[in-house]
């Protein structure tokens, strides 16, 4: 039966798939795809934890029938008995060989998958006794999982797509041994991924995403936009509702995530990616097209990456340098790929070459590290330790707490700049103080490599501006610093008092209200006045409906995902900045310039 999800649209177009869950686990699971070869392997693994699970219960067993009927109540010995029963249940065993087989999945990720369908099996139950038995299941696994944590497979770049027939039949919960046909897309369905998950499946071959949290600007929307996917956030109950396999539409543009789609519904929204398709195939021209407005203003448009690797898209999309290079990502998922340790200077120093060579001669401005959050560094939930994690210990606060770490990711960044031009942004800083701290230790990695005799280049310095406290206090900010960068996202998370990973006040987060976009145009003008540079690496910057009011507002540098890039390239061309400067000032004194911004013009 078709039905539709409702959720928050945070990368725009649509995808059409078959649905792959990531199931919850009380212990965190590690997500990732294997490589052919490793199949044996990964199969070995749930069988030796299996086996010792098996041994662990039977050695309770023995233990129990030589208590006294006092000590140990004849329902654990039936409850023991049950669980061992379970664990060498036919369906649970045979499953999770077809996922590690046919889908690639890693082990552990294959048993919650399969734990997952025949949990469902059971709520399907009449019986009451025998739906109970579903927790009984849920501990066998978790106990299974405890005993393969630690022992993970090293992860592989990127799987294969399964083949599957391409024919919308009855077969909603297909086997996934069904092998023959044609490459079908695979969607991603979840509660929530963290940052160092989405980077995971960002190398995968997912083509839309699905998480019942979030917001638009939470770090999960981020990387969706970045790996140019239709993805819908804050869709509440879609990993409860949806099944694996079950054919999913996500509309990326409406938010709405549609379930079984009948035959027209499908050949609808078949049109309408087929449309995009066509839409982005228009874009692609402009690629090589300097971004001038009517009026002769150049315009630079710079490509927020997350990743070295990901300078390849920036370059092809015809950015001009990137504007933020977010370094935590160097810093989180290493859990999953067994790395105990932060990076040190000789990769990160590797990192933030590989990124400048890959720009080609155009500058790269590397902020560092921004851990805290909703990007938490081992990739569960920072909300379990912190009563208010984005007003805590996070960015620039972290780096000067832990001195070593920060200068050793200082050097690194110094000693890259021999090889280009890269920019060195600092995260989150309100108070004159910190301003000093960072400076002082700055010096001192310039001071430490000197010592060492390592070359290094010199490096423009920028902080950015995402409290208001920094917004009121420009003139401080740009005694010290060469540049600024407005991070949009958090400025009017902190201005309007909304955590922007929260779907519960998803519609109250509003790019559009007057006071933040009167501390967006107030950081523009002074940097214009004092002839400092300037730019927005928020997600304002590749929203093209505040393109033209940012240009209206005197900024000519935008940085944002390399897959925003054209569009925003496209209202650029078409915009008369001499014209724009009045309407900008207009929507600036509106009591509601978000509707002065919908508007046609």
């Amino acid at each position: 039966m078709t039905f539709a999800v409702h959720g928050l649209p945070v990368a725009r177009g649509i995808a059409i798939g078959r649905a792959v869950l990531v199931v919850s686990s009380r212990i965190d699971v590690a997500h990732y795809f294997i490589k052919p070869e490793q199949v044996e392997t990964e199969i070995g693994r749930v069988r030796s934890a299996r086996n010792a699970v098996a041994d662990e219960l039977t050695k309770l067993q023995a233990s129990v029938a030589l208590m006294g009927p006092n000590d140990a109540p004849h329902e654990l010995a039936a409850l023991l008995e049950v669980h061992q029963m379970l664990l060498q249940d036919e369906a649970l065993s045979t499953g999770v060989k077809q996922w590690i087989t046919n889908r690639l999945y890693n082990a552990e990720w294959a048993l919650t998958t399969q734990l997952e369908v025949i949990a469902r099996q059971f709520d399907e139950m009449e019986d009451e006794y025998l739906r109970e038995r579903k927790a009984d299941l849920e501990q066998v696994v978790e106990r299974v999982l405890h005993r393969m944590k630690g022992t993970a497979a090293v992860l592989a770049p990127s799987p294969p797509r399964r083949k599957r027939a391409a024919a919308h039949d009855d077969d909603d919960q297909a086997d996934p041994t069904s092998g023959d046909g044609i490459d079908v897309p695979l969607v991603l369905i979840a509660h929530d991924l963290s940052p160092a998950d989405m980077l995971q499946f960002k190398k995968s071959v997912f083509a839309g995403f699905v998480t019942d949290v979030g917001g638009r600007t939470s770090h999960t929307a981020i990387v969706a936009r970045s790996m140019d996917i239709p993805a819908v956030v804050g869709a509440r109950t879609a990993s409860q509702l949806v099944r694996q396999d079950d054919w999913v539409i996500i509309d990326g543009d409406a938010g709405v995530v549609i379930v079984d789609p009948s035959p027209i519904i499908l050949a609808e929204y078949g049109f309408k990616q087929r449309q995009g398709d066509l839409e982005r195939g228009r874009l692609a021209r402009l690629r090589h097209k300097p971004a001038v407005t009517l009026d002769g203003e150049r315009v630079d448009l710079l490509a927020n990456i997350e990743m070295p690797e990901d300078t390849v898209g920036a370059v092809k999309a015809g950015a001009v340098g990137v504007g933020l290079f977010r370094s935590e990502f160097l810093f989180m998922g290493r859990e999953a790929q067994r790395l105990t340790r932060l990076p040190d200077e000789e990769e990160q120093y590797s990192a933030y070459r590989r990124a400048v060579e890959g720009m080609q001669g155009m500058p790269v401005t590397v902020r560092t590290i921004d851990i805290g959050a909703d990007k938490p560094l081992d990739g569960k939930s920072s909300r379990q330790e912190h009563l208010n994690p984005a007003l805590g210990l996070r960015a620039i606060r972290w780096s000067l707490a832990d001195p070593a770490m920060f200068l050793t990711q200082l050097r690194a960044i110094l000693r890259a700049a021999a090889h280009g031009e890269i920019h060195l942004l600092i995260p989150m800083l309100a108070h004159a103080s910190e301003i000093h701290q960072t400076l002082a230790l700055i010096a001192q990695a310039r001071e430490q490599l000197d010592q060492r005799g390592v070359a290094y280049g010199q490096v423009k310095l920028g902080a950015m501006i995402e409290i208001p406290a920094a917004a009121l206090t420009l003139k401080t900010f740009l005694k010290h610093f060469d540049f600024l960068s407005i991070g949009t996202n958090d400025l009017i998370q902190y201005t309007l008092a909304i955590d922007r990973a929260d779907e519960a006040v998803a519609h109250l987060y509003d790019p559009a209200h007057p006071a933040v976009l009167r501390l967006v145009a107030d950081t523009i003008a002074e940097c214009v006045r004092q002839g400092k540079g300037v730019s927005v690496c928020g997600e304002m910057a590749g929203d093209v409906m505040f393109t033209r009011l940012l240009l209206g507002l005197g900024l000519r540098s935008f940085s944002m995902h390399p897959s925003q890039i054209l569009a925003v390239k496209q209202e650029v061309l078409r915009a008369d900045t001499g014209k724009l400067k009045a309407w900008a000032q207009g929507v600036l004194h509106a009591e509601d310039p978000a509707a002065l911004l919908a508007a046609p013009r």
